[in-house]
């Protein structure tokens, strides 16, 4: 009995939606990370000084872009064709630096606060924590035989960040706040308000450029912000200076914090036609004062869990003795059990969606919102090779539909500049996009004027992907108003741009001339090594998956017109996949060598995922060609790429495989600037954020989606229930889960073997459910729900 007891305790004592602590944070990477979906905040939990990153999604450098910066490109585009078909790559590759143009403006850190504490040189009983289920974060210690707790949330009701401090001696409270930052800025008193104002640079090049004057500032030019610190204390003093506020003898003290910036959409000068953040600051502000601190939580915990509750997952028990979460990463690391892990990170991955993509036109970087440099890694920008669109798979499936509009409103403006670069660079219609943007909805394909290389600079199909997300999301919410008014006349543009873009080959068959698979090299039979080829598979993969979905657009809205015809009679033409003689999924035209076998992209397999043309129902020797080069690629990759891994595994139906990987996406990283690093490589850090590294969030966001995969699957008239179940995942159960057609699902498992599920309809349809090849029929009314045993 005793026994059975402690076996009870270690799995009660288990936290399910618990990061926590024994120490303060060093590093960023070791640091707890709060939003609202606009502010965004970093806590490290010092205890003689904290300190708090704080973001803005709307804070960026840069202005409108130039619509007519390269309009001479296009002129180029025929020439590099005929380099093309004399096979003659060395010269296209050569030529296709005349199709590029600026760089993308990068995400800008807003400022660092800090709260320097009196006397607290020595301390026991360290304790930090972010609760996942509340979006809260604590820290609490005992010195000079008082205990000290702070409390921290980020509310998206309110639009403001509260840190509570309390003490368990009246008026053992003493401290300094400060801020500081990277921009330009000035602060002051105003009344009982520290107000500070500022401004980011016009112009910050990517960090890995090294140029003078990377990063240029004018007053009269780039985005405004304004933040803005208020002291609500019980008792003792609080004084407000021009450079601070000090604290002193207080019980207990509540900092309030509001942000705001003056960008007014991607197509305004944020310096001469933007908002007035000030004022947005202070209404902001004028919150806290009309409401009690308990009452602003509530609010806030009750907005975010109205999001975060929907989804719930159990892998059942687990023995993982109860330890702080890096220490607990560590022993996973080395071959632990701990299912709970396994599911704190795929909700940690919805945790982290809520709290970055509630901004309309501003949705989650590559950071998130969470950004502590002035030139951070890749700027911190909206790579469309992959990273932006991976950030928003979880979305549908994950029951965060309302969270994928802040990506679907930066496509409509990312449309309109595209327009500009698909004539001035492709010399074509319709609309295309490169592979960076930014706020400012950048669309050329970067480089600076040539200077870059053909392999990143030159891919020309981020429109095409991003074209894919409105029918996505139509799929799941069958909401046919935004699939006529805003999602369809994207969806075309896209498309029409893909129409007049290809040309034929010598056998007849559409392909794209020059094209390149995202970042990669081949090298020709005579040992070329190069970018820039015609009909790259990746290209053709997308094409092909997005006039799939404009046909469907099409059906669902009664559009049948001569552009509808002209859309399905291309498809029915363009190039085929191919398998080559490695029996893998050929990536380019040809079956050529990769230069790196093992490469981080694997742009070629979109059919499988996140596209849904190729399954190893309706296409196994392509399924199967997929498998090969999955296999010929190998598992060890950086954090995206194997979140992306996992997610084909298990469109492969290799639920041990994707398992396999899965635990490898949650392999403990040091920090980036920690000496004597012995965890290196892509994995997981310890505040749970993804290393690529150093941290992009992208393979949180795919990591979580593939447990999504694993359990369920789905296409517009089936649900396939635990497609890719792993042997380890033998009990457990899943809800809230969407399927598309507009259902909500509920999954129950025993012994690895499927027992129940429920199916709630959004939308009342008809759909067929598929376990171990074993189909049922079921129609279901709006509202209702139908339980199937099996």
């Amino acid at each position: 009995m005793i026994i059975a007891l402690c076996s009870i305790n270690i799995i009660i004592a288990q936290p399910r939606n618990l990061l926590w602590y024994d120490k303060p944070a060093s590093y960023f990477e070791e640091a707890l990370v709060l939003g609202n979906g606009k502010m965004g905040a970093t806590v490290f939990g010092g205890v003689n000084s904290d300190k708090i990153y704080l973001n803005d999604a709307t804070l960026w450098s840069g202005e409108p872009v130039d619509l007519e910066d390269n309009t001479e490109a296009y002129k180029y585009v025929e020439p590099i064709r005929e380099a093309l078909r004399n096979e003659d790559y060395k010269l296209a590759d050569s030529l296709n630096h005349y199709l590029q143009g600026r760089f993308s403006q990068s995400y800008m850190p807003l400022g660092t606060l800090h709260i320097n504490f009196k006397s607290h040189d020595t301390y026991t009983n360290y304790y930090r924590e972010l609760n996942i289920d509340k979006a809260v974060a604590k820290v609490s210690y005992e010195s000079g035989g008082v205990k000290f707790d702070r409390e921290y949330f980020v509310s998206h009701p309110q639009q403001i960040m509260a840190i509570k401090l309390s003490s368990s001696k009246r008026r053992a409270i003493n401290c300094i706040i400060s801020f500081e930052s990277l921009l330009k800025y000035t602060q002051s008193k105003q009344n009982r308000v520290l107000e500070v104002n500022g401004y980011a640079p016009y112009h910050v090049e990517p960090s890995y450029r090294n140029v003078p004057n990377a990063i240029l500032f004018d007053e009269n030019r780039g985005t405004r912000f304004t933040s803005l610190f208020r002291v609500s204390k019980k008792d003792g003093l609080v004084v407000v200076k021009d450079n601070g506020i000090e604290i002193s003898d207080c019980s207990e003290a509540i900092i309030y914090i509001t942000v705001a910036t003056s960008f007014n959409g991607f197509d305004k000068n944020p310096a001469t036609m933007g908002k007035d953040n000030i004022s947005i600051a202070y209404r902001d502000m004028l919150k806290t004062d009309k409401s009690s601190y308990e009452v602003l939580k509530s609010n806030h915990i009750k907005d975010y869990q109205s999001l975060y509750k929907r989804v719930v997952l159990d892998l059942g028990k687990t023995n993982e003795p109860n330890l702080p979460t890096d220490k607990r990463l560590l022993n996973y690391t080395a071959g632990g059990e701990d299912k709970a892990l396994e599911e704190l990170y795929f909700q940690f991955g919805r945790y982290l969606l809520i709290s970055s993509s509630r901004t309309q036109e501003a949705p989650a970087n590559l950071q998130g919102i969470w950004n502590p440099y002035i030139r951070p890694p890749w700027s911190s920008n909206y790579t469309l090779n992959i990273n932006a669109e991976e950030n928003y798979w979880l979305a549908e499936t994950g029951n965060l539909s309302e969270l994928h509009t802040p990506l679907l409103s930066f496509i409509k403006n990312v449309a309109i500049t595209g327009a500009a670069t698909a004539n001035n660079y492709y010399g074509v219609g319709g609309w295309a996009a490169g592979h960076n943007s930014d706020i400012w909805a950048l669309t050329n394909p970067v480089g600076d004027f040539g200077k870059g290389d053909p392999r990143w600079a030159n891919w020309n199909m981020g429109g095409t992907w991003l074209a894919t997300h409105p029918w996505e999301h139509y799929t799941f919410t069958h909401d046919k108003e935004y699939l006529r008014s805003e999602g369809y006349p994207v969806m075309k543009g896209a498309v029409k741009f893909c129409l007049e873009w290809m040309v034929k080959d010598k056998n007849e068959k559409w392909i794209t001339s020059p094209s390149t698979s995202p970042e990669n090299l081949y090298v020709t039979p005579d040992g070329y090594v190069g970018a820039t080829l015609y009909g790259a598979t990746s290209d053709l993969a997308m094409i092909r998956e997005l006039f799939e979905d404009f046909i469907k657009a099409s059906e669902v809205l009664s559009i049948d017109n001569t552009f509808t015809k002209r859309v399905t009679t291309v498809l029915g033409e363009l190039h085929p996949y191919a398998v080559g003689k490695k029996g893998n999924l050929q990536e380019w035209y040809y079956d050529w060598k990769d230069k790196e076998s093992w490469h981080r992209h694997q742009s070629h397999l979109f059919g499988l995922y996140p596209g849904h043309h190729i399954t190893p129902t309706e296409t196994p020797e392509l399924a199967q060609a997929c498998r090969t080069s999955l296999n010929i690629k190998g598992d060890e990759t950086t954090g995206w790429s194997k979140g992306w891994r996992i997610n084909l595994w298990a469109r492969l139906w290799d639920g041990n495989r994707a398992y396999k990987m899965y635990r490898e996406l949650l392999r403990y990283v040091d920090p980036d600037n920690m000496e004597n690093k012995t965890h290196t490589g892509g994995g997981t850090y310890p505040n749970l954020l993804d290393a690529h590294p150093p941290f992009q969030i992208d393979g949180n966001f795919g990591g979580a989606a593939a447990v999504i995969e694993m359990l369920m699957q789905s296409t517009d008239d089936k649900i396939y229930f635990l497609p890719a179940l792993p042997d380890t995942w033998r009990n457990g159960s899943i809800k809230g889960i969407c399927a598309r057609g507009g259902f909500e699902v509920a999954i129950n498992w025993t012994g690895g073997k499927l027992t129940s599920t429920e199916i709630k309809a959004k939308d009342s349809g008809k759909i067929t459910l598929v376990y171990a090849g074993n189909e049922k029929f079921v129609e279901i009314n709006k509202g209702e729900s139908v339980r199937v045993d099996w």
